[in-house]
């Protein structure tokens, strides 16, 4: 907790919904951590650690037996280059990049390093970023937000992912400029006659006490979406990366239900009613979506070679050191931000190479 600084006296921000099917999101009043702030200054006086800036990776050298990596070749920003050698080495440049190098590092293994099994770059996945719908509180005084996540019973038993919702509450209309005085009164009176939703054209706007639901919401892992490269280099001389990120008729079904039954639990709480977009409730309807910035699952971690990239031990297969950190690691992506579990995952792998070091 004291890497990320998060405090431990959380506390609800409201009750769980009736059914059982989502329940009460917590926080802790804590500022978010700036690893370069909080860590820059550990990192420079430590006599274990040589932080080089502008070292770019642009190649990964196997031995001759093709099973363990000699040594990595890196590249600054003047063309000069260096090779690092080390017992062990570990990618941790995000999802995007993991799959990308180990893609571009194709001078002895023509499909890239670790990609014995066709898995790199595969179930590249996002948390779904989706306005699901409007609601309106039944008593919205003093209330802000309320953010729910998804229950293991309504996972388990509708066979959905996993998520977290967040309501944001309207309760005042903002209006500025030299018109200001006059665009408020003119909003204020349209909510007190009921008439917003007739005169959206002149000025959108929602009124006091609505409010919109937005999501962080997890995707199936599905092969087909993916990253590959292009035939256009980076400056570096590194292929770039397409993204083929897909949304499928899995997904889709599980944000219908996930919205039917958040309106259903919400309503049969009295808290309100909440109205859901039609593209929720009609899977064939086109959904606008935007990404959070949560690459994950681009070097999946699995069992075998077959489904994955990465053991449990964060270590690519067919390799004996080299190993991947971050959340391209994910098999799964969750219904929260990916920070801590990749900062779990971090120290596990740093237990794992202190004991068989």
């Amino acid at each position: 907790m004291h890497i990320l600084d998060i405090k431990e006296d959380f506390a609800s921000i409201n009750d769980d919904l009736a059914g059982g099917n989502f329940v009460a999101d917590i926080y802790a009043n804590s500022a978010p951590t700036r690893f370069k702030d909080k860590y820059l200054e550990t990192i420079k006086a430590s006599d274990k650690i040589d932080a080089y800036i502008n070292c770019n990776l642009i190649d990964i050298i196997l031995n001759d037996s093709l099973n363990s990596v000699e040594h990595v070749i890196a590249l600054n920003y003047q063309q000069q280059q260096a090779k690092l050698s080390a017992s062990a080495f570990i990618l941790a440049m995000g999802a995007v990049e993991n799959a990308r190098i180990l893609l571009n590092a194709n001078s002895q293994i023509p499909q890239g390093v670790g990609n014995n099994g066709g898995f790199v770059g595969k179930c590249f996945m996002e948390h779904l970023n989706i306005v699901f719908g409007e609601f309106l509180l039944k008593d919205e005084e003093g209330v802000d937000s309320l953010q729910y996540y998804t229950s293991e019973d309504l996972v388990n038993n509708k066979g959905v992912g996993k998520g977290n919702l967040t309501f944001g509450v309207i309760q005042t209309i903002n209006s500025g400029g030299r018109l200001g005085f006059a665009r408020q009164f003119f909003k204020n009176l349209a909510c007190d006659l009921g008439i917003e939703d007739k005169v959206q054209f002149i000025s959108n706007f929602k009124c006091p006490g609505t409010g919109v639901i937005t999501t962080l919401l997890e995707q199936f892992p599905n092969p087909d979406s993916k990253i590959t490269l292009s035939d256009e280099k980076d400056s570096l001389g590194l292929r770039k990366a397409i993204f083929d990120w897909q949304i499928t008729e899995l997904d889709r079904q599980g944000l219908k239900i996930t919205g039917e039954e958040l309106a259903k639990n919400f309503a049969d709480s009295g808290m309100g009613v909440i109205k859901l977009e039609d593209y929720i409730l009609d899977i064939n309807v086109t959904m606008p979506v935007s990404p959070h910035a949560h690459h994950m699952g681009s070097t999946r971690m699995s069992e075998t070679v077959e489904f994955g990239v990465v053991d449990p031990n964060c270590r690519v297969f067919d390799t004996d050191n080299l190993y991947i950190a971050g959340s391209s690691i994910f098999a799964t992506g969750g219904g929260m931000n990916p920070t801590m579990p990749i900062v779990q995952f971090a120290l596990r792998l740093a237990n794992h190479l202190q004991q068989h070091s």
